[in-house]
């Protein structure tokens, strides 16, 4: 060991006594301190004027530090500039200085020489690791609360990386006496391990040993707080390697041995270290740390709970793929390791998931304007023109005939769906059309309770007077909000089942969860009636939606649990908004439905209601009741006349028997009965859960949250399956703008001026001696 330390010295000093290990540290602090203090002044700013949505901001350690715009990931993409210009001359500069002939002939092995050079390296990256760590101390003063075990998985990461590329450049050292070779060889190799993860990608095997050797995102989990064991011996077989190529290259020049020996040598260390990534990266054996302050990188216990009721029984996912639809690139071969790196975080607690990809063409039903087909061109051609594109073959894939002998998939309009499969039982996994696209952890963990065969609530709608429909997407109707399979916050898609009743020729099934009427607009019948309140005085939930106008249908049903819907309707003063637009706000006890709501809720917010009318209740002791939102006097009130919309400015008039009073246009009723909670919920308006209005641009929002929030209050709270965390500690920063734009100078100029004049005395120093 003495003799490698001995050589690392040497190293070291012919390192800082050139010019060039200077430069680059004052180069790296200038790139750090510009990237650190330019976030810094983008969170203060936004902190300092009050931030943007509900709350000023969160995670700010993984913000500054550890995201997309982060400094670490700002840092490393400039990386790979850094150290082929450090070990270019590790060894090419013994050979041409003729000093390699004397190490051949001192008692120095080939390996100590190797590994000596290779910890003067490691030394110098631990060196540019201190620099980073300025900001990361910096970040831990500046942040209120900073995660600090991010921080240092971070660092952890990026040192890691460090030492690979060094051991790549000085493999690229033993391969030429030309230093400028060896640093264009070295950009070249990182450049290929950059991108070999996304060669031969269609053969299953070698995907997986590509996917390995790839450094692209390899440090990705370790800045986010997620240290694995894959990850980590990824980096040290890497090094390994290189090290052990640079040793038999090394090795060789000193010998006279055939060249197949040679050769032999260097393809046992390739396999050998491709067949130790290939074991290491297997899921059964990969260990986890998640060292974020709130476990943020690992799924919430919920859902951990729901995946160790599995059991050891293998989990099967059958993936379908409509290679003629908009989303066919997602289960193409070359993209089935980044579909595995989605399930990761669930195969780590079970193991033993196994994947099927099943790829077919047929008409995509659902295709925005963007994606349909060109005039006369049939599904068929449209796959073939694609799989022509991605050099595929289109006998590989099933046609829509052999697909359907499978399974029908038209009832999900021929979209990408995964098929999941425990024991005997099947159900279906969406993905959806908004910005996340695959699926989050309430979906996974309502799918996966759907194979437990757990009781899921079901939802009655009511059909056969003219409600409400959840099979229709119009503006006035609930497809978006239950059944549309393309949306990810569907009722459908949160664990619920969905059916309609109607109770002219039907009776309200025992199993029912929920009944919900929605604005009927014609007489419920007697039979109706009678049916639906001996569902009341059996305990069942109800959610009962009326409208102005239609008071005289549902008032007799409202009278037997105390409430009554006003006459008239709400009225609200707006610049911008039609009058008969109300806009009632979120209460306490609406609040309290779920969690998220608690959080996000905790004052008041508006839920938009066009053409709503205010509830009455008289408290008869049979319910606890409650208002859910209340609208407010200062800019509404009740106009017993019909609302023209389009009319005239509408002013109040108390002669015309307007009404000026806060009233409530939703109530929660609640009792005890045969031996659980009985809940109701009764809303003045009915289109707040419609189509337009939980697309409507200002209170979007709010309203499907509070309609979840029904739903998920009707259900007692098992669905949607409560996948939440609490709100990271890590929002607040101690500094203000004008403290970041001192630290900006002393970072950007003065610290990396000291560093210069301290590196000139040296050399000059250096020189003169």
């Amino acid at each position: 060991m003495k003799i490698i330390y001995k050589i690392a010295r040497t190293e070291l000093r012919n390192l800082f006594y050139s010019p060039i290990a200077w430069f680059l540290m004052i180069v790296f602090l200038i790139q750090c301190a510009l990237a650190y203090t330019s976030l810094l002044v983008q969170a203060s700013n936004t902190q300092e004027i009050g931030g943007y949505g509900f709350h000023v901001s969160n995670q700010l350690t993984v913000r500054i530090f550890g995201g997309s715009d982060g400094l670490f990931s700002s840092v490393m993409e400039k990386l790979y500039l850094y150290i082929p210009l450090l070990t270019m001359g590790l060894i090419s500069r013994e050979f041409n200085g003729g000093t390699i002939k004397l190490l051949y002939s001192s008692p120095v092995n080939v390996q100590k020489i190797i590994f000596g050079k290779y910890l003067a390296m490691m030394i110098y990256s631990l060196v540019l690791v201190c620099i980073a760590g300025i900001f990361l101390v910096s970040g831990m003063f500046h942040i209120d609360h900073a995660d600090y075990g991010m921080l240092l998985s971070s660092a952890l990461g990026f040192y890691l990386l460090l030492c690979a590329y060094s051991a790549i450049g000085l493999f690229m050292s033993c391969l030429s006496t030309y230093q400028v070779v060896a640093a264009v060889s070295t950009f070249v190799m990182i450049g290929i391990l950059s991108y070999i993860g996304k060669l031969w990608q269609s053969i299953d095997f070698v995907r997986d040993l590509t996917y390995f050797l790839s450094l692209s995102g390899r440090t990705g989990n370790m800045l986010f707080g997620l240290i694995t064991t894959k990850d980590v011996l990824y980096f040290l077989i890497i090094i390994c390697m290189f090290l052990a190529l640079s040793i038999f290259k090394l090795k060789g020049d000193r010998e006279s041995r055939p060249a197949l020996v040679k050769t032999g040598r260097y393809v046992l260390v390739v396999v050998s270290a491709l067949l130790l990534g290939y074991l290491s990266s297997r899921p059964a054996l990969i260990g986890y740390a998640d060292v974020t302050a709130g476990q943020s990188r690992t799924i919430t216990p919920t859902t951990q709970k729901i995946i160790s009721e599995l059991g050891k029984e293998p989990l099967e996912v059958t993936v379908y793929n409509n290679v003629a639809g908009q989303f066919a690139t997602f289960g193409l071969p070359e993209g089935r390791n980044e579909d595995l790196a989605r399930w990761e975080s669930y195969m780590r607690f079970k193991p033993d998931i196994k994947f099927n990809y099943v790829n077919y063409y047929d008409s995509s039903l659902d295709a925005p304007y963007l994606y349909r087909f060109p005039p006369g061109r049939t599904a068929k051609d449209q796959a073939e023109a694609n799989m022509k594109n991605w050099k595929m073959k289109l006998s590989a894939v099933k046609s829509p005939e052999e697909i359907r002998k499978i399974i029908d998939l038209r009832p999900e309009l021929n979209r990408y769906v995964m098929q999941l499969k425990y024991k005997d039982r099947t159900t279906l996994l969406r993905i959806f059309d908004d910005d996340e696209v695959f699926p989050r952890e309430p979906e996974v963990g309502a799918a996966l309770k759907r194979l437990l065969n757990a009781k899921l609530p079901k939802v009655a709608f009511l059909t056969g007077d003219l409600e409400r429909s959840i099979d229709k997407i119009g503006d006035r109707n609930y497809k978006a909000l239950t059944t549309l399979v393309s949306f990810r916050y569907a009722l459908i898609n949160q664990g619920f089942d969905l059916e309609t009743i109607s109770l002219t020729n039907q009776d309200i099934p025992a199993d029912v969860s929920t009944l919900v009427i929605a604005d009927p607009r014609t007489s419920l019948s007697a039979e109706a009636l009678s049916k639906i309140q001996a569902y009341i005085d059996k305990g069942g939930n109800l959610l009962i939606a009326g409208e102005p106008g239609k008071q005289a249908i549902l008032n007799p049903l409202l009278q037997g649990l105390g409430v009554r819907l006003m006459d008239g309707t709400i009225v609200q003063e707006s610049k911008d908004f039609s009058p008969d637009l109300a806009l009632p706000f979120i209460t306490s006890a609406a609040a309290g439905f779920t969690k998220y709501m608690m959080r996000r809720f905790k004052d008041s917010v508006p839920v938009s209601m066009p053409g709503a009318t205010g509830l009455v209740y008289t408290d008869t002791g049979a319910f606890e009741i409650k208002p859910l939102l209340m609208t407010d006097a200062k800019y509404s009130w009740i106009r017993k006349d019909r609302v023209v919309a389009d009319s005239a400015e509408i002013l109040f008039s108390a002669a015309n028997g307007d009404i000026r009073t806060s009233v409530p246009t939703a109530l929660s009723l609640t009792r005890k009965i045969n031996g659980k909670e009985q809940r109701i919920v009764v809303t003045g308006d009915a289109d707040f859960m419609s189509h337009v209005e939980l697309g409507r641009q200002n209170t979007q929002v709010a309203n499907f949250i509070f309609s979840s929030g029904l739903f998920s209050w009707l259900s007692y709270g098992e669905y949607p399956i409560d996948a939440s965390r609490p709100d990271a500690n890590d929002k607040h920063l101690k500094v203000n703008a004008n403290q970041v734009e001192a630290y900006k100078i002393i970072t950007v100029w003065v610290l990396p001026a000291l560093l210069l004049v301290f590196a000139t005395i040296l050399l000059i120093r250096r020189k003169r001696k």
